[in-house]
């Protein structure tokens, strides 16, 4: 038992006397981040649109940048497989059915399309594409769900103006007051 006394009372020692130690001093965890450093990673977009950068991009033009670097993995046309289905569902939330959520189904902002896309995608190199191939991709997936013409553009000011499907099927956030 005086074994084990004395083990508890030297832990006890070292616990206070490191906590005295850490009391003197900050944490040293890096150095602040420079508002420089943090720009890159600052890529908020609202459903307002603030936040989308400039650039801009066609339906035919997202064709080519979804073939090249998005239907591996999303299928033609959106059609899914292996990963998620982009494409369809209109009308499959109601009650009674197996939901089908997809960009054309589900997402209540398109602006919430070309965040997403631009931060993650694509799956095996995120944040690759260029403003402009995000804008692309983003009307050539809009258009394969009905929601805007072969002939659209989207930009800065028309993807926040896109009318999506399920646009009321959400409560708004209040962060994000509706306008």
């Amino acid at each position: 038992m005086r074994m084990l006394e004395r083990l508890a009372f030297g832990a006890a020692m070292v616990l206070a006397a490191s906590a005295g130690a850490m009391a003197q001093q900050a944490p040293q965890f890096g150095q602040p981040i420079s508002p420089a450093d943090l720009a890159p990673w600052d890529i908020e977009i609202t459903p307002s649109g603030a936040g989308l950068p400039p650039g801009r991009g066609t339906v035919a033009q997202g064709e080519a940048v979804y073939t090249a670097k998005c239907q591996a993995c999303h299928g033609a046309k959106g059609a899914g497989q292996p990963n998620d289905r982009l494409v369809g569902g209109q009308g499959s939330l109601a009650a009674g059915q197996t939901p089908v959520k997809t960009v054309g189904s589900y997402w209540p902002y398109a602006t919430t399309l070309f965040d997403y896309v631009r931060s993650a995608m694509p799956w095996n190199q995120p944040k690759s594409l260029t403003n402009d191939e995000v804008y692309a991709v983003s009307a050539y997936i809009l258009n394969l769900n009905g929601i805007i013409g072969a002939d659209a553009v989207m930009d800065a000011q028309s993807l926040p103006k896109v009318a999506m499907p399920n646009k009321d099927g959400f409560i708004p956030f209040p962060r994000y007051p509706q306008r």
